[in-house]
């Protein structure tokens, strides 16, 4: 854990670690009338409530820091919801001492942008209820849950809905970007799977309320919830979703040793595993000293999984295990412990609509062959057919449905827990990503809103296409003042 001097407590206050007394009394936004967003209504004065951590608190340091430690910031007051009253008290207060505020859920953005300085963290991760309908087959889940936690809970009921890979990513977060992951091809986007949502939103002058969103209710919100609603709209508490039994899942592996099987590997699996069973999630990863191909069959067997990745599984000597089981059980397995991870990374994300050439993989090599650090890889993920190619009822804002492939490279240094580690790395480590993703651009397009890069031109249409300019019409209806704001926010609709 870092420790904080004096300098840093006077950075994180502007004024110093007084400042972030004040004295307010009890928000009393549930009596209040629910008014339009736009309105110019005033709410009483508001109190933090919740786990408040400021500057002067013990665990402020750890309370503070992102999983991606790239990025250090020093928040005036951060409050970790106990209910979703606590959100809305601490919406109102921000709004009333207009103090710049980021929402934070599983600490993953790899932008930094869930934090801030001298601002308000209004932190969900502490809201953890589950409630499980097997009879509707629905799920409705506290915003604090992490992707494994939530592939954990529904696993014990034979149930599942698409998340990422990554088991300590927040999964609100993960979902409201759009969501990829193993189960993509066969149920969908993650943000496909939600079919309702709560959501406190600014109201009134200086205050905030709840709204309860569905396809029925606040329809127009869902739709942009659904891949746009990483803090552009308001703070999400909890999620429902429609979720799909799944008793069981074949998880294939193989590894080849060094990259000389790269082209055929590559290229063979992009030509086919987004256009075989739609049960099978594929994602391919290379390093700098090996190539991986994964594979999740959903309620398949180690035969099945073997032969629809036969025509990969030919080339060279790979060695290669399956795993049969639940994919509760399947998930947790095959996650690596964060401890052992890199403490700062950097991504550039990408899609793909054709088949990458042999030029574009001679490319890949060359980049990994002078990879800065052995935590660097180039990852990939199968789209083509399945049920992603169809939006779900009511629509949504995640434009890339028709793609061949996500791509993106990442590099990871720094020792977890030490922000100052390996500072010589990072301009090397920076500019290394940066010229792999230009070398790359003639034959990728778009970028996903989960994996941001703040020096994109034109991020607006990279993101979300063609729906950029509805998002704007929903910010405006929900969000007007432009309270929630990043540097890749979506600014409301002036006209």
């Amino acid at each position: 854990m870092r420790d904080l001097s004096r300098r840093d407590l006077l950075k994180a206050t502007a004024v110093g670690a007084g400042a972030v007394g004040i004295p307010v009394v009890l928000a009393g936004s549930s009596a209040i009338a629910a008014d339009g967003p736009g309105s110019g209504m005033k709410y009483p004065p508001a109190e933090l409530t919740g786990r408040i951590v400021r500057p002067q608190s013990p665990n402020y340091a750890d309370a503070s820091l992102g999983w991606d430690e790239l990025f250090v910031h020093y928040p005036l007051v951060i409050v970790f919801a106990q209910e979703t009253q606590d959100v809305v008290n601490a919406l109102t207060w921000a709004r009333q001492h207009n103090v710049a505020l980021r929402v934070r859920s599983g600490r993953h953005n790899l932008e930094g942008w869930s934090n801030v300085d001298n601002g308000i963290v209004i932190d969900v991760s502490e809201l953890k209820d589950v409630h499980i309908d097997t009879a509707s087959r629905t799920a409705k889940v506290g915003a604090g849950l992490t992707q494994l936690e939530a592939v954990t809970a529904l696993g014990e009921y034979d149930l599942a809905a698409t998340t990422g890979t990554e088991g300590t990513v927040g999964l609100s977060g993960a979902t409201l970007g759009g969501g990829l992951g193993f189960l993509t091809r066969y149920l969908g986007m993650a943000c496909d799977n939600l079919i309702g949502a709560e959501i406190v939103v600014a109201a009134g002058a200086d205050g905030a309320k709840v709204l309860e969103v569905d396809p029925w209710n606040h329809s127009d919100l869902l739709w942009a919830l659904r891949g746009a609603g990483i803090g552009n709209f308001g703070i999400v508490t909890s999620l429902t979703y429609k979720v799909a039994p799944l008793k069981s899942v074949a998880y294939l592996q193989a590894t080849w040793p060094g990259l000389d099987d790269l082209h055929p590997v590559f290229d063979t699996w992009q030509r086919t595993t987004p256009f075989t069973d739609p049960r099978l999630g594929s994602q391919l990863e290379v390093h700098r000293n090996e190539i991986l191909m994964f594979g999740v069959l959903a309620e398949g067997t180690e035969e099945e999984a073997r032969r629809l990745l036969a025509p990969i599984l030919s080339i060279g000597n790979p060695e290669v295990t399956v795993q049969i089981g639940g994919w509760g059980d399947v998930y947790t397995d095959f996650q690596v412990p964060s401890a052992d991870d890199p403490g700062k990374w950097k991504f550039y994300s990408q899609f793909v609509r054709e088949p990458l050439p042999k030029q574009a993989i001679n490319i890949v090599r060359t980049f990994m062959e002078s990879a800065p650090t052995d935590d660097t890889n180039f990852f990939s993920q199968a789209f083509g057919t399945g049920a992603h190619t169809q939006e779900p009822f009511g629509g949504s804002a995640f434009p890339h449905r028709d793609v061949l492939l996500y791509s993106e490279p990442g590099v990871g240094w720094g020792t977890r827990g030490e922000p100052d580690s390996d500072d010589a790395l990072t301009p090397i480590a920076q500019t290394w990503i940066a010229e792999f993703s230009l070398a790359l651009r003639p034959y990728v397009c778009g970028a996903y809103a989960n994996v941001p890069n703040i020096g994109m031109a034109e991020w607006e249409t990279a993101y979300w296409g063609h729906n950029f300019p509805r998002l704007r019409r929903v910010k405006a209806k929900y969000d007007p003042h432009n309270v929630f704001q990043y540097e890749q926010s979506i600014p409301p609709a002036t006209h």
